[in-house]
């Protein structure tokens, strides 16, 4: 048998909203965090991760509510919250007239976890916030915390999938031993930039101190190597500039734009291909998406073809154009690789396209030039010289290695390019060859240790190959930001028709300063508590978990085959970096074979693709359950996505293909927490919008678990399942949320049995698992609804039939007879409209506008929540909502699960977005105002209310 531990917060409770909202604000966060340090395109977010590591160490409150009680502070404010909530619990058991037998009585100690568990989340709710990422004191707490529910350690954590880097790092600055491993040696060159070298030179001091402004004077943490970085990062531009700077000439201003010569900051290239027409004598014509250069209202620019004879110049024009249509489609014919002819008007045809590209026959032609003005960005026409200078000289070595042919993600090969040399132009290889050739020689004369050197050197050749994605033929010129755009603006490497090829010796983007400046400041920012931390390269199949706590983001199903598109990189790195890290740069290209995603043109075949990742998966699974840490809860994260969900709320085999995997292996699946990364205010067709991320807690199934019916299943669903929905409404988990939190509790039902066994003898799946718990969870929100009152279950069935619209008196009259009603009755309670042989609820906004619940003799669930939701529309968290949450305290439980069931009805029954939407921002918003509602007292005898501050 296996010994029974101590339950963590993440098997009960966080504070999801939190979460969510820090998750989701740190997409628009760039200076400093670590997506900067380097491309890498499926990061968690840091605060999710920092947030479910506390979460996974932290023991949760009811494991001990005994000795909670022996704190005086806690006892007393236990009994206080007790005398509230047993008036509520006695009111609401009168209000549902018996209907809920089995509402538990609150007790003593379910105060005292609550107040407990509520402090834990302060914790992380503090944790979570971007400007606390460096918060000595914050994370100390959580050190804290984590020491006394670890037996006075900071247990190590290991991540198999570590990718990007994000669940390693944010152990590292929970002061945990961080360790991770990654097939792919990007990743892996990524995770020890952030992990490994930083800690090796805590607090010290830079051999070139960098200028007072930049605030790093006392050289904390791994300032000091960042002030460097950027020192030589200087002498490596300055020497790159001696080497090829005559590739890079000013260009001439005419008056109009301040005349003299100006810097460079981007060429517009146009791809070209010979004209279809033979009229035209192969004459070359160019491929143009848009000729939009600047669309600014202040001064909107765009470049003009003129044409002479065969050939096609350009010429730029300012304001407003006469057809801005026009402009807007450059020379495109209709979607894809369509486009037209500028000398005959001919039709150029995708398939033309693409035979023209595949035979090596497409070219380039420069279309513009951008300058760096007096005043902001100088379009300027572009001259012969310049276009010749581009192609004047090659470079002595290409990264003539082959591109990934996967039709998906790589669509760039369709038209041509077969190496990963094909992506760059002559000039950006160049540039790119001499910044990696001169790194050794710029580092060479340093009087420092060879240690110090390799990290200087990881860090430049890591800026060079940011430069990479900025210095392609696949980048694109952004005509509202006027900059340059990356490569990877997506999980792909599309065909771009025209380019922008930038000046790396600039100040605009695509410079190589910028790339390094952006990189610094997260070496700067990177924790360096401790010195433990190691990210290797290794095939996920034979890691070695013993004694390590497991959090980890392993690959998605079917999801990007990024091995292909680290290729971009790799060969960059590889030429920088071989010499110090031999054996992670050992392969010519990116390790792809083994990359453990269902790659149905990988493995030729859904069928094989589906079995590798299935297999795959369960070994690591099962390696993890058999050897990880059994005191902590391994956390798992899936990318759930929108399309996850079918019309009929099955989810896709891509979750029950994970989850047979994870279960498979020997897992019991304890909770499952939605993480979102975006704050969504609506619904979009009519579908719950769901998480990014779902984080499944789970821990070793137990030696003697059993073999159990389908209907003994259906039981312990029946049994379980409600109490542990109702601990996530009382926990105000929104209600968008639900469906992927439910699973948790059901999936941990089905999988700490053996196996379920079906009516036939065969073994019942995931999938049909997941169809049950949908099922269970309809009933306990249709349940629910009997705990209401009498006049609030005529709403709530009169609303899901008709929604807001009338219906007839008689069929009124027979349900809210059957619910031990008349219709007269809820018309007093003022719910429902009845006239002219019609019944219709009343929209919130026909609702009494002086409305006092203490004054209201015929009081319902229904108009405290309509009423809560119209004031929480109009001003949201604010203290005139607040108020009126404290006004109907004695209903406030049923109100929460009543907002619950009409979000149910209304996006999944009614498909109403917006009504949906609403019951779930107040959900959202129930913590906060509940905080602020506690804040109000009556004042005695003129029943007016005060905050107590």
């Amino acid at each position: 048998m296996m010994p029974a531990y101590k339950k963590k917060l993440i098997e009960v409770a966080i504070p999801l909203e939190a979460i969510n909202a820090a998750s989701a604000r740190e997409k628009s966060i760039r200076h400093g965090h670590p997506s900067t340090l380097h491309l890498w395109w499926a990061r968690r977010p840091l605060a999710a991760c920092r947030a479910v590591l506390f979460a996974q160490l932290v023991d949760d409150p009811s494991g001990h509510a005994d000795k909670l009680l022996d704190d005086p502070k806690i006892r007393e404010q236990a009994e206080a919250d007790l005398v509230v909530r047993l008036k509520a619990w006695r009111d609401r058991k009168a209000d549902a007239q018996g209907n809920v037998p089995d509402l538990p009585q609150p007790t003593l100690e379910d105060c005292a976890v609550d107040i407990e568990r509520q402090r834990l989340f302060q914790i992380i709710e503090e944790l979570v916030v971007w400007e606390n990422s460096t918060n000595e004191d914050v994370l100390e707490r959580a050190r804290t915390e984590i020491r006394r529910s670890c037996g006075g350690e900071l247990p190590p954590v290991y991540d198999p999938f570590s990718g990007g880097g994000s669940i390693p790092l944010e152990a590292q600055r929970l002061g945990l031993p961080a360790f991770g491993s990654d097939l792919n040696p990007v990743a892996v060159m990524i995770g020890k930039a952030m992990i490994e070298i930083p800690p090796k030179f805590k607090d010290q001091k830079p051999l070139h101190p960098g200028e007072k402004s930049r605030g790093w004077n006392e050289y904390k943490n791994a300032e000091g190597l960042a002030e460097d970085i950027l020192y030589y990062a200087n002498v490596l531009n300055a020497a790159a500039w001696k080497k090829i700077g005559h590739l890079y000439p000013k260009v001439k201003l005419s008056k109009r734009d301040g005349g003299g010569e100006a810097t460079i900051l981007a060429w517009l290239w146009a791809r070209t291909v010979a004209s279809p027409n033979p009229a035209v004598g192969g004459a070359r014509v160019p491929l143009i998406s848009s000729y939009w250069l600047c669309k600014k209202d202040k001064r909107p620019a765009w470049v003009s073809p003129v044409i002479d004879g065969r050939s096609v110049t350009f010429q730029i024009g300012y304001g407003k154009p006469r057809d801005p249509e026009a402009v807007s489609i450059g020379t495109k014919a209709g979607r894809g690789s369509n486009f037209r002819c500028l000398l005959t008007g001919d039709a150029i045809t995708a398939d033309y396209v693409k035979t023209e590209g595949m035979a090596g026959r497409m070219g380039w032609k420069l279309m513009a030039i951008v300058a760096e003005g007096s005043k902001g960005r100088v379009y300027v026409a572009p001259s012969n010289d310049q276009e010749t200078l581009a192609f004047s000289e090659s470079p002595d070595w290409r990264p003539e290695f082959p591109l990934s042919q996967h039709p998906q993600y790589m669509s760039v090969t369709n038209y041509g390019p077969t190496n990963i040399s094909d992506l760059f132009m002559d000039r950006q290889t160049i540039a790119l060859n001499t910044f990696i050739n001169l790194i050794p020689d710029v580092l060479a004369p340093l009087p420092v240790p060879d240690d110090y050197k390799h990290a200087l050197a990881t860090y430049l050749a890591m800026g060079v190959s940011r430069l990479a994605n900025r210095q392609s033929t696949s980048t694109f010129w952004d005509n509202g930001a006027e900059n340059i755009q990356q490569v990877f603006a997506m999980q792909a490497l599309p065909m771009r028709w025209d380019t922008a090829e930038g000046n790396p010796f600039s100040t605009s983007s695509g410079n190589f300063i910028g790339q390094v400046e952006y990189l610094v400041k997260n070496v700067a920012a990177f924790p360096t508590f401790g010195n433990t931390g190691q990210i290797v390269q290794s095939n996920a199949r034979s890691v070695k978990f013993d004694d390590f706590v497991i959090s980890t983001d392993p690959p998605y199903y079917d999801n990007v085959p990024y091995a292909d598109l680290s290729d971009f990189f790799y060969v960059w790195l590889r030429k920088a970096l071989k010499g110090y890290y031999p054996e992670l740069f050992g392969t010519v290209l990116v390790p792809k074979e083994e990359e453990l995603v269902a790659d149905h043109q990988r493995h030729r075949g859904k069928d094989a693709a589906d079995s590798f990742f299935l297999e795959g998966m369960t070994e690591v699974m099962r390696n993890m359950a058999r050897q990880g840490r059994p005191d902590i809860p391994t956390a798992i994260y899936y990318a759930f996505r929108q399309g996850e969900v079918d019309e009929g709320g099955l989810s896709s085999k891509g979750w029950a293909t994970f989850l047979q995997a994870v279960i498979a292996a020997g897992y019991q699946v304890g909770a499952t927490w939605p993480v979102r990364t975006e704050l969504v205010g609506n619904l979009k067709k009519n579908k719950n919008v769901l998480a990014t991320s779902v984080v499944l807690s789970c821990r070793r199934r137990a030696d003697h678990a059993e073999v159990i019916s389908r209907q003994e299943f259906s039981r312990a669903l029946k049994r379980e399942l409600p109490e542990a929905m109702k601990e996530m409404q009382r926990a105000n988990i929104a209600p968008v949320d639900m469906p992927q939190a439910s699973i948790g509790p059901g999936i941990g039902v089905f999988s700490r049995n053996a196996a379920v066994i079906e009516s036939d003898d065969s073994v019942m799946t995931v999938k049909s698992a997941l169809q049950i718990i949908n099922q269970q969870l309809d009933e306990f929100l249709s349940e629910q609804e009997g705990e209401f009152d009498p006049d609030t279950r005529f709403a709530v069935s009169w609303y899901t039939q008709n929604g807001f619209v009338p219906g007839s008196f008689g069929d009124a009259d027979n349900l809210a007879r059957a619910r031990g009603v008349s219709v007269d009755s809820v018309k007093h309670s003022g719910i429902v409209e009845s006239a002219a042989g019609k019944v219709r609820i009343l929209a919130r906004d026909e609702l009494t506008a002086e409305w006092e619940p203490d004054s209201d003799d015929h009081l319902t669930v229904w108009e405290c929540l309509q009423y809560l939701v119209r004031q929480h529309e109009k001003d949201g968290i604010s203290h005139t909502t607040a108020v009126l949450l404290k006004k109907i305290e004695a209903k406030v439980e049923a109100v929460k699960d009543l907002a619950y069931c009409l979000y149910d009805i209304s996006a999944n029954k009614r498909k109403d977005a917006k009504e949906a939407t609403a019951y779930n921002a107040l959900i959202a918003d129930w913590t906060e105002l509940t905080r602020q509602a506690a804040a109000i007292h009556d004042t005695s005898g003129d029943r007016q209310t005060r905050l107590d501050i």
